[in-house]
Order: structure tokens, then sequence, then C-alpha cells
């Protein structure tokens, strides 16, 4: 059986790289990106040590919802149809994964959706991505849930046939790099500068529904608490795009413990977050990943499609006002019973073996 995985962002590389690892083992494997992130992503695929067969070279400076979707469906055809792939694999709710299906199924290929069932119920929140997903469910053939939520979500809208419960692969992901890391056990260079006497606040924020005021309420909660706990260290790998990367030195530059930094690498993520006391997050594999530590995590999204995290009490959804940013922060830094409340629980998102689950599946469906 052939088949092929495309996407576009270090999310869904990170997600994937495990499955395509596992899926090598047993099948004719093609791996496409479209670059819709570039350096992230390749740093990703570099680490995994993925070879990418076909590249979309899709990505160029302020790129719109209009030229990722329309860009893929009109480059991918002519590679479907060259290579005849059984079936074409994507993760999660990219506009990447979205596009590749449609593609896909305009050519009568089976798709296979991972971390399929994800609901926020709010259609514009997350933007694009709630929409893409549900797009993707309906033309899916095979749908990989990450959880008995999104699997229940799934069944709810009528999806019975093959829908499967599998567990989450950014689990498997973080396994792998864990187990590398505990072999060096040395501080990346990129995080020289950070103060790990102190307690650490991790602080990621790029989401496209936050850009503007909602983003600017964000900062405006972390200088109040750089301003007030002088004995905690934030650190921030600032995201790329001008929206959010000019904003951010705008309102945080100037701080002793709010250290501004370079995107990182995957290794070095995952180094400072097993470092970190706390994250402040609106990435959804971080809301995923950060338990794996016993870290608590703050949410800085109107809604989130995450609920398991919410429900264990491994994370709380503050939404992006600073009001109830700062007074959530605040209650993990000075309580002492709430802090350990949320960080000693299990993780709900996975074991680690999620990649061997959706390989063994496939295997079967020949």
């Amino acid at each position: 059986m052939k088949v092929m995985f495309v996407f576009g962002t270090r999310p869904e590389a990170i997600k994937l790289a495990p499955i395509i690892l596992e899926a090598k083992k047993h099948f004719d494997t093609i791996v496409c990106v479209s670059e819709q992130h570039k350096e992230m992503l390749y740093q990703v695929t570099n680490f995994f040590n993925i070879h990418i067969d076909y590249n979309l070279h899709i990505m160029k400076n302020s790129q719109s919802l209009f030229d990722i979707t329309s860009n893929i469906l009109l480059k991918i055809k002519e590679i479907y149809e060259t290579q005849k792939p059984d079936i074409v694999i994507v993760q999660g709710d990219t506009t990447t994964a979205f596009a590749a299906a449609l593609s896909a199924f305009y050519l009568k290929i089976k798709i296979a959706h991972i971390e399929a069932g994800l609901r926020s119920f709010d259609l514009y929140n997350p933007f694009p991505e709630e929409a893409n997903r549900k797009f993707i469910s309906a033309i899916a053939t095979y749908h990989f849930a990450p959880t008995k939520i999104a699997y229940d979500n799934l069944l709810n809208e009528g999806i019975k046939k093959n829908v499967y419960l599998t567990g989450n692969s950014v689990v498997d992901a973080l396994y792998i790099v864990l187990d590398k890391l505990k072999k060096t056990n040395i501080t990346p260079e990129a995080l020289m500068s950070i103060d790990f006497s102190k307690r650490i606040i991790l602080l990621t924020s790029h989401r496209r529904e936050s850009f503007g005021k909602p983003m600017q309420s964000i900062f405006e909660a972390i200088k109040q608490i750089a301003l007030e706990f002088k004995d905690i260290e934030i650190v921030y790998p600032v995201h790329l795009n001008p929206n959010v990367k000019n904003l951010a030195y705008d309102v945080l530059s100037g701080f002793d413990n709010i250290k501004l930094i370079k995107p990182l690498t995957y290794p070095e993520f995952v180094y400072i977050l097993s470092k970190s006391h706390l994250v402040i997050t609106d990435s959804g594999g971080v809301q995923e990943e950060a338990p794996a530590f016993g870290i608590p995590v703050l949410v800085i999204r109107k809604t989130t499609e995450r609920q398991e995290g919410i429900k264990a009490n491994v994370a709380k959804l503050v939404g992006t006002n600073t009001q109830s940013i700062l007074r959530a922060t605040k209650q993990l830094i000075a309580d002492t019973s709430t802090y350990n409340s949320m960080s000693n629980q299990v993780n709900p998102y996975g074991d680690g073996k999620t990649s061997q689950r959706i390989i063994s599946i496939l295997k079967e469906s020949k």
C-alpha cells in the first residue's frame, strides 16, 4: 500500500513525525510539504530525519487563506495523479490539511484524518481551524480520534464508520525527544540567557483570532505579572508573524524578567517546557504536551476544543482579558494548593503508542 503524508506547519510535523517513522516500516511512504510554515517546519523534519519527497513551495510573505488554499489545490493535483497514493494522511485542522484532503477527495483518494473529532462548537474560534476540521471530517475515510470526547463528537455528528480512538501522537513525539534530551543533559545554547534558578512561566501566543486588541490584552497581563513578581522569569519564543512579533516587542521589551527569544527548535522547546513552572498558551499542542510534565496550563483563548484538559483539571480556560489572565496567574503563583491540584494529574491525551495503533489499523484495512 502507498500512503502519502501532506502537511505544512510545525505542529503538524511534530504530530505526524512518529506516524511517518512507523509507516515507513510497513508501507511505501511519500512525504509532501506545503511550506505553510518554513523554517519552523524544517527544524522538525530534520530532527526526526524525515525525507521530504515533494515541496509545494507555497510560502510567501503575508499570504492569505485564499493564497494557501488555492495554491495547494492547484499544485498537489499533479503529484496525486503521478504517485497515485492509496491513502492521503493529513493531521489536525490547518488550511494545508483541509486543501490536501479536498484535493484527494476530488480524485477519489481515501483520506486518513489524524486528530479527528476536535470541536470548539464556535465556527470562528479558532479561525479557520474549527471549520477546517469539520470539512475534513465530512470527506475523510478514516477518523483517528485522540480522545473519547473527540470520538463521541464524531459519532454525534453521524460519522460512525471507520472511527477509532487512538490517543494523540504528540505524546509519541514528546517521548522520542525526551529520550534524546536525557542522553545529552545539556542546556541548549538558545536558552543560555534564561535564569533557571527562578520559576519559569512559558508563554506562547500566536493565534490569528487574537491579532489586535485580544493580543494587546494578553501582553498587558504579561507585563503586569513581570512588574509584580520579580522572582518569576517569563520566557516567550516570539512567533515570526509580524502581527505578533511587532506588538510583542512594543509591549514587552525592556523588562529584565521577560525574555523575548527567537522561535525555538522542537527539542529546545521541549527542554524549556520541561523546566517550566507554569504555561500560558493559545497553542493546542502545548495544551497536550504540558500535562506530561505535570505543568498547569492557562489557555488564553475564548474557547478550546481540548476540553479533556479542562475536565481533568490540568488546564484552565482564562480567555484574553487582562484581568482574567492576571487573576488566574497570581493564584497559581501564590496558592500552592491550587497549583498542586493542577500539577498532580494524569495527562489525558495519550500514552506514547498512538502511532503504532494508527498504522496497525491501516495495515488491517488493506
